[in-house]
C-alpha cells in the first residue's frame, strides 16, 4: 500500500512541534498550558467516538455507562474543590460556558454590563463578541488603569443607574481580584446576575491562591478548563443555585452543545485528581514566579504594569512596551528567540489598535508546570532584556533559550504513574 505523502507530512509536523514547543521554547502564554503524561494518555481513547447528548443518567444514546461515571467523576471533583453545589463540564470551551450564561438568563435586546477588552474582558463579554451575537446591548464599566481593576465607585453608580439584566466580571487580564463581595450587593440591589468568567485563573482558585468568587456573592461562575487548571481544552459552570443550574442546563443541551467531546473526561479527571494532592504547591508557585518574574522584569528596565502593588496577585505580567515598538514588533521579536507571548490591549489603546497594541501579555504557569522556580524567572527576564532592550540577535538567543529549556522537560505537581 501507498501512504500518501500527505500522511508523512503531518507526522512530521507533529513531531516538530511537539519538539519545539515542548523541549525548545519558554511558552509565556497566559492562556496555555501542558496536561500531565497521565492526562495526555487518556485523553486518546473509544470516548473519542461516541455520543452522549443529555445529562448523566437520562441521555438520548445507549451505551453510555462509562460516560456517565467519568462524567459523574469530574463533576464531584469540581464540587470538592471548588465549594460549588451545581456544576455542569459539557460547555466545549470558555465561551461556550459564558454563552449559555447568555442563553440562560438574558433574552435579546437585554444589558449586560462587563468590562471593555482594553480593561481585561473577554472578547465573548463584548458588543462584537458572542454577547453581541445574542442580540445583547452591552454598556462597558469603569476601569481604573492605574490599579489595572475594576472602578468599584463608578461602577455600583453605572449599574444603579442602569440596572442590567447581567453584570460580566474577570476575563483576560486579571492581575489582581475584583471587589466582587461590593458588587454582588448592589447586582441584588438592582436584580442583576452576577457572573465571573474564571477561565484564567480557575487553577488558582481551585489551589486556594486567589478569590472565590461563589463565597463573595457570585451568582454563577464560568471557566475553561486548561488555562491555570491544566486540563484539557473544554468548559465548565458553577452555582449555588439550583433554579439558576437548570436554566444553565437547558441552553447548554439542547441549546448550545450536542455532544460535548467526551475524550476530555477522562484527562479532566486525572486533572482534578492531581489538583487535589498537588494544587496548592502548584498554585502557590505559579503566583511566586509570575511575581519574581515581574520584579526581574522591572529591574532589567520593562515598563512592568502595577509596580507599586507588587505587580500581580495571579499568574500574569502584563508590560507596555509602546517605547519598543509596540505589541506586534515585540512579540514578534521574541517568538523568534523561542520566547512565546501575545501582543495585547492595555487601558488607553483603541480597537484599532488590535492588532499592534501597546502591551503583552505573559504567564507563568505552563513554565511552573516544567519545573521552574523563582531563580529562573530572572534568567527568562534576561534573555527578554537582550531580545528587546539590548537589540541582540533572536538567533543567538534562541541558542541559549534551548539550551536553557533543555532542563526542564518533565511535567510537575502530577501523578507519575497510575496507581
Amino acid at each position: 500500500m501507498v501512504v500518501p505523502a500527505e500522511v508523512g507530512r503531518i507526522l512530521s509536523i507533529v513531531e516538530r512541534q511537539e519538539r519545539w514547543r515542548g523541549s525548545e521554547t519558554i511558552n509565556l502564554i497566559a492562556s496555555e498550558n501542558v496536561m500531565s503524561p497521565l492526562a495526555r494518555k487518556v485523553f486518546a481513547s473509544d470516548f473519542e467516538h461516541r455520543y452522549a447528548e443529555g445529562t448523566i443518567g437520562r441521555r438520548f444514546y445507549e451505551g453510555t455507562a462509562f460516560v456517565d461515571e467519568a462524567e459523574e467523576l469530574c463533576v464531584g471533583l469540581f464540587k470538592e474543590l471548588s465549594g460549588a453545589t451545581y456544576v455542569d463540564v459539557r460547555p466545549t470551551s470558555g465561551t461556550v460556558a459564558n454563552m449559555a450564561v447568555y442563553y440562560a438568563f438574558t433574552r435579546p435586546g437585554d444589558l449586560v454590563m462587563c468590562l471593555s477588552v482594553q480593561a481585561g474582558a473577554h472578547i465573548s463579554h463584548t458588543s462584537f463578541g458572542s454577547a453581541g451575537f445574542r442580540g445583547l446591548r452591552v454598556s462597558y464599566l469603569p476601569f481604573d488603569k492605574i490599579e489595572m481593576n475594576l472602578d468599584l465607585e463608578g461602577a455600583v453608580q453605572l449599574i444603579l443607574e442602569q440596572r442590567p439584566r447581567l453584570i460580566m466580571l474577570g476575563g483576560s487580564v486579571s492581575l489582581f481580584p475584583v471587589p466582587l463581595e461590593e458588587v454582588a450587593e448592589v447586582a441584588e440591589e438592582v436584580g442583576s446576575i452576577l457572573c465571573y468568567d474564571a477561565a484564567h485563573v480557575l487553577g488558582l482558585i481551585l489551589g486556594g491562591k486567589f478569590q472565590r468568587p461563589l463565597r463573595e456573592g457570585v451568582h454563577v461562575m464560568s471557566s475553561s478548563t486548561h488555562k491555570t487548571l491544566p486540563g484539557p481544552q473544554g468548559g465548565v459552570v458553577f452555582t449555588n443555585d439550583e433554579s439558576l443550574f437548570r436554566n444553565l442546563q437547558r441552553a447548554i443541551f439542547p441549546g448550545l452543545v450536542s455532544n460535548h467531546h467526551l475524550h476530555r473526561l477522562p484527562s479532566l479527571a486525572v486533572t482534578l485528581a492531581e489538583m487535589k494532592v498537588f494544587g496548592k504547591a502548584y498554585a502557590e508557585q505559579v503566583v511566586k514566579n509570575a511575581k519574581a518574574l515581574a520584579s526581574a522584569l522591572h529591574s532589567e528596565g520593562f515598563d512592568v504594569l502595577c509596580a507599586h502593588k507588587g505587580f500581580t496577585e495571579s499568574h500574569q505580567v502584563v508590560i507596555r512596551v509602546a517605547k519598543f515598538g509596540k505589541g506586534d514588533k515585540v512579540a514578534r521579536l521574541l517568538a523568534q528567540g523561542n520566547i512565546i507571548v501575545n501582543k495585547n490591549l492595555l487601558p488607553g489603546d483603541s480597537l484599532e489598535d488590535s492588532w499592534n497594541p501597546s502591551g503583552i501579555r505573559l504567564g507563568t504557569q505552563e513554565v511552573t508546570r516544567w519545573g521552574m522556580k523563582e531563580e529562573n524567572m530572572r534568567t527568562i527576564a534576561e534573555f527578554m532584556r537582550r531580545i528587546i532592550i539590548d537589540g541582540e540577535d533572536p538567533a543567538k538567543i534562541r541558542r541559549d533559550v534551548t539550551e536553557f529549556r533543555r532542563e526542564f522537560t518533565r511535567v510537575h505537581y502530577c501523578f507519575r504513574e497510575a496507581s
